[in-house]
């Protein structure tokens, strides 16, 4: 039996793209889309208007003390780990505000902490909580519902105030189309959860969508509550990572009329859980990962509205973002054929 290669590669690594011949999916000829209309940033008009991005994000002070000096070279630049992390949040913004300008992005951080961001649209959001690495991730649930609730008080004292629509993400992630769309179509939901035909992680929390109202934030605030509950008494052991996922979809599937089998769909579908309307939205089209992990094998819908870099995805993440920028010639179209050929080994990240 052959042994995987595991070595790491500290550059872009192309092959065929996935998908090759499937109706639906992103066709390539190198890096040149051949069934997808261009989408570059001349085509975006006011996408984003009343809509909000919150991502939880903190720079660690043993990588800024100088616990590790290695240096990552992506392009014409290198970085160490905090500079790394921080280029990541920056192209993070960078894709939202390409696509979706008229949006805003709220980074959720330690209060402890030094981030400083320089961004037009983007605000950092303090909330006191336990940020360190084994329990980021039971701090994300954590900061969500605290930051629900203050924005809850703040619709109950200003009940005439222009609300907004928020969606909580990873910050590893692109936006490649108008994902507010979903609030314009879907008009009834209260929570989006994106899910995937995964018996161990049917549901990823990379997104999580939140309707702007009263009912909406209180009840995605309930559901949160009881995710962090789960979170608490059952999966502690995975703290660090996939607990929340887990929680979440312990959540959903313990409601006796839910069936685990409409997670073997591609098509989004509503289930009601406590009293909250609840959107199930495909993670091939909301939160689509690269090859080496989920699409490999079926390639990037058409449709693809977010481009999730886990991992070690996320140098590809930063090669992405260069090559849009790198020639007026290149669009979303080009680069998201350069992200369906790439992915297939382990990067440096």
């Amino acid at each position: 039996m052959p042994q995987k290669n595991t070595k790491k590669f500290d550059h872009l690594v192309l092959g065929p793209a996935a998908g090759i011949g499937l109706p639906n999916r992103l066709q390539c000829e190198g890096i040149k889309p051949l069934n997808k209309a261009d989408i570059s940033s001349s085509n975006v008009s006011r996408g984003g208007d009343g809509v909000t991005f919150v991502t939880v994000f903190t720079v660690y002070n043993s990588s800024v003390d100088g616990g590790s000096t290695e240096l990552t070279t992506v392009g014409k630049r290198s970085y160490n780990k905090v500079e790394r992390s921080m280029a990541i949040l920056n192209t993070f913004i960078n894709f939202i505000q390409l696509m979706m300008p008229q949006s805003n992005v709220i980074i959720i951080t330690d209060p402890a902490g030094s981030l400083q961001l320089k961004k037009n649209r983007a605000t950092v959001y303090p909330i006191q909580g336990e940020y360190s690495r084994n329990k980021l991730m039971l701090q994300r649930i954590r900061s969500y519902i605290a930051f629900l609730e203050e924005k809850l008080v703040d619709l109950t004292m200003n009940p005439n105030k222009k609300s907004s629509h928020f969606i909580f993400t990873d910050s590893d992630i692109a936006v490649v189309g108008d994902v507010g769309e979903i609030f314009k179509k879907n008009k009834n939901f209260h929570v989006a959860l994106t899910f995937r035909n995964n018996k161990e992680q049917p549901l990823n929390s990379g997104f999580i969508a939140v309707r702007g109202t009263t009912d909406g934030i209180s009840r995605a605030k309930v559901l949160l509550e009881e995710v962090l509950k789960v979170y608490i008494t059952k999966f502690m052991k995975a703290s660090r990572m996939l607990g929340d996922q887990r929680s979440i979809a312990y959540v959903i599937k313990s409601h006796a009329s839910f069936d685990p089998k409409k997670f073997r769909s591609h098509e989004p579908f509503f289930e009601d859980i406590d009293g909250a309307s609840v959107l199930f939205l495909p993670c091939e089209v909301y939160n689509w990962t690269p090859p080496e992990g989920a699409g490999q094998f079926h390639g990037m819908p058409l449709d693809v509205k977010v481009v999730h870099f886990k991992g070690s995805r996320k140098r590809l993440m930063l090669e992405s973002w260069n090559f849009l920028n790198s020639s007026t010639s290149h669009d979303v179209s080009d680069m998201l054929c350069l992200v369906l050929s790439s992915g297939r080994t382990k990067y440096d990240f």
